[in-house]
């Protein structure tokens, strides 16, 4: 390949990195990138995970033999069977520099590597019908992290030194690729986490909600809502401190968390302030409200604080129509803001009669800005 076409095959790889969205778009484009740029058939990015010994595959391209597939739930190697994960590389890296990639064959060791490391991938280059391979090491942070596999079918050219060299290169802008994406996923996190309890945030929830509407409309899936108050806040700030009024808010989000395991891939949120909420597609109504009430009784069991007020809406229960995730919240809401204003230890249900459970309905809600905005939250906010 000339020069040019491979800084041609470089640019392709870092853009197509860099065009990814999320971590597996940012895999395949890596291995498919140099899949390309080396002219093989299968490629392969894998990750070190040092505290479970293993090398495990994050994705496969190209031409896959049996058993293997694109994004693979649990193919690992132990790490001993690859020794030049943890050997070879820092005796080369010793002098300084970063460890190159290296070529091996079917046929048993490449000219110039040290025996006794590759015998594993000669034995899966002959089992898969591949006749060579390069082994490129992807360094971050200063660190082994993985290596990427380009490989050949038997019967084609051998990669060279001059394969290898330009994998070493390759290997490099996978690396500043996973950095970027690594550096991008953590700022949506951040964007999408409350800082202090480490739950979803209310801009988390907006997003989410909305997402389950419409899938309400198109699937009639049913989708709950519960919104909490934390009571005694301001109490806990004003006699104890803020300190402890953020410990009494990080043991209200574990609790929230707790109780959202009950209901199968329920978000758990902080809105803001003192106000919570759990958000459940899918478990019927009167698993939410279980929840909810279990929510309740841990709550008032917390050692600060005196309790939680609990307002509960579902799609489920007769509550009208609900073609916005404004309306349901704005039910949740005003069931919430009954319970708090009757003190009740239990949650309050929207569109539930009964003697212990009140009809709450959109009458019911508390009076809100001309913005048509929630009440602004309660107590100290703590971003």
């Amino acid at each position: 390949m000339g020069e040019d076409r491979r800084l041609a095959a470089v640019v392709a790889l870092a853009q197509g990195m860099a065009a990814a969205h999320g971590s597996r778009e940012a895999w395949r484009a890596a291995a498919s990138g140099a899949c390309r740029a080396l002219g093989g058939s299968f490629a392969a990015l894998s990750v070190w995970e040092r505290e479970l010994g293993r090398l495990r595959v994050l994705v496969n391209v190209g031409e896959l033999a049996e058993g293997e597939e694109e994004f693979p739930e649990d193919e690992a190697y132990p790490v001993h069977q690859f020794a030049e994960i943890t050997e070879f590389l820092h005796e080369q890296w010793a002098g300084g520099g970063e460890p190159d990639a290296w070529v091996e064959t079917a046929e048993g060791p490449a000219a110039g590597r040290q025996p006794g490391y590759c015998h594993q991938r000669v034995a899966a280059l002959r089992r898969r019908g591949r006749g060579c391979c390069v082994v490129a090491p992807i360094v971050l942070h200063g660190r082994a992290w993985g290596e990427l596999y380009v490989a050949r079918p038997a019967g084609e050219a051998v990669f060279g030194r001059g394969d290898a060299d330009f994998a070493t290169v390759l290997a490099s802008v996978v690396a500043a690729g996973i950095a970027q994406t690594e550096r991008l996923e953590e700022v949506r996190r951040l964007a999408f986490t409350d800082s202090l309890t480490g739950l979803a945030n209310r801009r988390a929830v907006d997003v989410r909600l909305e997402q389950a509407i419409e899938r309400h409309r198109r699937d009639d899936a049913v989708v709950s809502l519960v919104v909490c108050d934390l009571n005694g806040l301001k109490r806990v700030n004003d006699t104890h401190g803020h300190a402890a009024g953020d410990r009494l808010l990080e043991r209200f989000g574990s609790v929230l968390s707790l109780c959202g395991a009950m209901l199968p891939g329920a978000l758990a949120a902080r809105l803001g302030g003192d106000e919570f909420c759990l958000l459940a597609v899918g478990p019927p109504a009167d698993q939410v409200v279980k929840a909810a009430g279990e929510l309740c009784r841990r709550a008032a069991e917390l050692e600060l604080g005196d309790g939680v007020a609990c307002g509960v809406a579902s799609t489920e229960d007769p509550i009208g129509p609900v073609r916005s995730a404004r309306r349901l919240f704005r039910l949740a809401d005003a069931a919430q803001y009954r319970a708090k204003a009757e003190r009740a230890g239990r949650p309050v249900v929207a569109g539930r009669a009964g003697p212990d459970d009140p009809v709450v309905r959109l009458a019911d809600e508390p009076s809100r800005d001309t913005g048509g905005e929630r009440r602004r939250f309660r107590g100290r906010h703590t971003p």
